[in-house]
C-alpha cells in the first residue's frame, strides 16, 4: 500500500505529511524533489510568480551540500518546475 499524502518538504520522516490548515503551498515539479509540497506562506503572490528557490537535496546532481533550483512556472505560480542543481 502507497502513502498517497504529499511530501512537504523540509519535514523529516517522523514529521506529519499533511499540509496544515491556513498555510500556502507551491509542487514542486521535476527533479530530485518531484512531487513534494513547498510551503510559500510567507510569500505574496508577486514573489510566488516571479521568486523561487535554491533547496537543498541529498539526491541532486551534487549529492549531500548540493542545492536545487526551483521557479514558478509561467501562468501557474503554484507549480514551481525544477531549473537544474547546483553546489
Amino acid at each position: 500500500m502507497s502513502d498517497a499524502r504529499p511530501w512537504i518538504y523540509g519535514t523529516d520522516h517522523d514529521d506529519p505529511r499533511t499540509p496544515e490548515a491556513g498555510h500556502v503551498y507551491v509542487q514542486l515539479v521535476g527533479g530530485p524533489l518531484d512531487g513534494q509540497l513547498l510551503d510559500v506562506t510567507g510569500y505574496t503572490p508577486e514573489e510566488r510568480a516571479e521568486g523561487g528557490a535554491l533547496l537543498m537535496s541529498h539526491h541532486g546532481a551534487y549529492g549531500p551540500g548540493g542545492r536545487s533550483d526551483y521557479g514558478p512556472r509561467p501562468g501557474d505560480p503554484d507549480r514551481w518546475d525544477w531549473q537544474g542543481d547546483t553546489p
